[in-house]
């Protein structure tokens, strides 16, 4: 119980000077505001640091400084004991090390805040890496976890305009990440699923687990022995690498629907013969049938300098409502594409693109779903690798002209190329459903199909009358306590404060003061009476 106390101040007090110190910085000196929340969250420890590497992918959130300051942390944490090590193994798989393994390295070769990573040879001769997670690191993070959400409430409480980017419910899914990233379990798992993509594929490969040994604290895995691809920058092979990467990746999205979700340089490696190896399995992305389609459909758009289409897909995707009002956000598209074709070939960006397609019409607390995140962030990783690889790359165009074959793959049955057609198969399918419900509604009605009808644009006049009324309830509550406080005081009811008023009356009096306060500071924020 101390030692959660202790905890709980701890986050408390590192919350409370990173408040002063946004105060104090915002205006003098804002470019050191990213450094100094990233130094916040290293001195919190272990989960902070996944917490702020998970916020890092809120593109939706964070201005880019942000970003890459988050995506850059890590914490210099010394390797556990190797006897631990053995423990925790011996522990997982219910069978000595010495039985597991030909042979086991005490020296890990390398040592993060999650886990450590042990080289081992099997019985049969294979290399194999061990990846073990730090004792006791699942209790501390869901104890750090729990903190969090009380000071998160207490933080809306003390400054309730927090409330509008729903601080809860990112600590949930940062939350949610971070129970992912210390579950070897869940690794394995998009291991096993992207192995079925790559592997069918000549010019990439990936570790591949070493079955049975997966449990939530232990991983072991094929040892690859390849070289970092930030090592063929510039080199004779560096083009064919990055049309190996981008064919992988159109594979990926397009035709398989499974994609992983982190190729930044470090997780991407080469051999000697040309072919890719993917590592770091700990975030993959998915994507159904009709938004691979329509992600088809928004790259040919854009290519063909099709504003309209564009839009068709971006609602396909769900980065809009179906009922969006068209005309101005027709208008804001093809400023984004006029701007983007001002530039050379080599430096469009489909993800920028996409980016601020998405970002058309949003106010403050926009938020993409993840899964749309995930995308995003890993269109821009691509890009941003092939152009390293290759900065004379004309992407667009190469997957313009790759666009016929990714279609196919999506949808075969799709007629034409076109928006128009796309949103007429996706109309066709839903009729039957659309019969149904309205001879449903027919047969309850006695014969007389119900329809609704929806009005647009009346939210704010629905909010302003949730408030008003709020309001005239509050006021009729500060009435009545005065009201009561005045009575009881007429009559000298009860125990009496300094011999003359009662203190029921003190108390009645001093709530009315308090929420009569609370109305005027309501009243005086929104600016009307």
């Amino acid at each position: 119980m101390a030692g959660t106390v202790r905890r709980g101040g701890q986050i408390a007090w590192a919350g409370l000077k990173l408040g002063v110190a946004v105060l104090r910085l915002r205006r003098r000196a804002p470019e050191r505001l990213p450094a100094y929340i990233s130094t916040t969250l290293v001195e919190l420890g272990t989960t902070f640091v996944k917490l702020g590497q998970g916020l890092s992918l809120r593109w939706d959130l964070l201005p880019a400084p942000y970003r890459e300051a988050l995506s850059r942390l890590h914490s210099d944490v010394p390797a556990f004991p190797a006897d631990e090590a053995r423990r925790m193994v011996e522990q997982a798989f219910g069978a000595p090390v010495d039985a597991l393994f030909a042979s086991f390295d005490d020296k890990p070769l390398a040592a993060a805040s999650v886990a450590q990573i042990h080289p081992a040879r099997m019985q049969d001769g294979r290399d194999v890496v061990v990846k073990i997670t730090r004792p006791g690191i699942h209790a501390q993070v869901q104890a750090d976890l729990r903190l969090l959400r009380r000071t998160m409430r207490v933080a809306q409480w003390i400054w309730p305009p927090l409330k509008r980017h729903r601080p809860l419910e990112l600590v949930d899914e940062l939350g949610a990440f971070l129970r992912d990233e210390i579950d070897m379990r869940h690794e394995a798992q998009n291991m096993r699923r992207m192995a079925k993509v790559l592997d069918a594929l000549p010019g990439i490969t990936q570790p591949h687990v070493v079955e049975p040994y997966a449990t939530r604290d232990v991983l072991v895995q094929d040892r690859s022995h390849g070289t970092r691809l930030e090592a063929a920058y510039g080199t004779a092979a560096a083009p064919e690498l990055a049309r190996a990467l981008l064919d992988a990746y159109v594979h990926q999205l397009f035709g398989a629907g499974v994609f992983h979700a982190d190729p930044h340089p470090g997780n991407l490696f080469f051999f000697d013969d040309g072919r890719l190896c993917l590592h770091d399995f700990g975030s993959i992305g998915v994507l159904d049938p009709a938004s691979r389609l329509a992600l088809g459909g928004m790259v040919e758009a854009i290519a063909a300098d099709d504003a309209e289409g564009v839009l068709d897909a971006a609602i396909a995707l769900g980065f809009f409502p179906p009922q969006v009002e068209r005309r101005s956000h027709v208008r804001e598209i093809h400023l984004i594409l006029a701007e983007m074709a001002s530039r050379p070939l080599a430096e469009w960006s489909i993800a920028e693109a996409i980016w601020r397609v998405a970002r058309i019409g949003q106010g403050a607390g926009f938020r993409l779903p993840a899964h749309l995140l995930a995308l995003i962030r890993t269109l821009f990783l691509v890009e941003n690798t092939l152009r390293a690889l290759d900065p004379d790359m004309d992407l667009l165009g190469t997957l313009s002209a790759q666009a016929a074959d990714v279609m196919a793959i999506v949808d075969a049955s799709r007629p034409a190329r076109r928006p128009l057609a796309m949103r007429l198969a996706r109309t066709a399918r839903q009729l039957p459903q659309i019969a149904t419900d309205l001879l449903r509604q027919a047969q309850l009605s006695d014969g007389r199909p119900a329809f609704s009808v929806h009005h647009h644009g009346l939210a704010p006049t629905h909010e302003a009358l949730a408030r008003t009324g709020n309001r005239l309830a509050l006021a009729l509550v500060t009435l009545g306590l005065y009201v009561s406080g005045s009575l009881l005081a007429l009559h000298s009811t009860g125990p009496l404060l300094a011999g003359h008023l009662p203190w029921l009356s003190v108390i009645a009096f001093a709530g009315a003061a308090l929420l009569s306060l609370r109305l005027v500071v309501a009243i005086g924020r929104s600016g009307h009476l």
